[in-house]
């Protein structure tokens, strides 16, 4: 079993022996998608933990879209709650980059696919760009920063 799965079973254990709910309803949420995320497909199979990091940056941006649209409605209450959600699962998340590191892994990225493709990349060879810098930053970044960082480069 992953690391980070036995840390979420064990957590979970310790937020119904303190009965804290919100914990409790978050962890129990985050396991099942993990556990969704293993039975998916035509066998069942064991997350690393870099699956289940990746199953739990999906589930923090839920909330976080989530809590967007709840305050776009004006449902704060409800937003509130995704967002308290969003901070436990975040507890789980790596740190993520700040602006000088990202740019720091972008150059890397971009000077690895000038290396393979002999040349400097362009606009044409953003997926390739994409492609590298998502392996460099892995899951410490949103894609959405590491997208408009690329296109910077370019």
């Amino acid at each position: 079993m992953a690391e980070l799965k036995a840390k979420l079973r064990s957590d979970l254990t310790a937020a119904m022996k303190a009965q804290d709910k919100l914990r409790t309803a978050t962890l129990r949420m985050l396991l099942a998608a993990v556990q969704t995320e293993e039975v998916a497909g035509k066998q069942v199979r064991e997350l690393t933990d870099a699956e289940v990091l990746k199953v739990l940056t999906r589930e923090a941006k839920k909330r976080g879209e989530a809590a967007q649209i709840y305050l776009s409605n004006g449902r704060g209450e409800l937003a509130a709650n995704e967002r308290a959600e969003a901070a436990v699962i975040e507890e789980y998340l790596p740190a993520q980059l700040d602006d000088d590191e990202l740019a720091h892994a972008v150059n890397t990225a971009i000077a690895q696919v000038a290396e393979e493709i002999g040349e400097r990349p362009g606009t044409r060879q953003m997926g390739l760009v994409m492609k590298a810098a998502n392996a460099i930053v892995a899951g410490k970044a949103d894609g959405g920063r590491v997208s408009a960082a690329v296109k910077a480069r370019l």
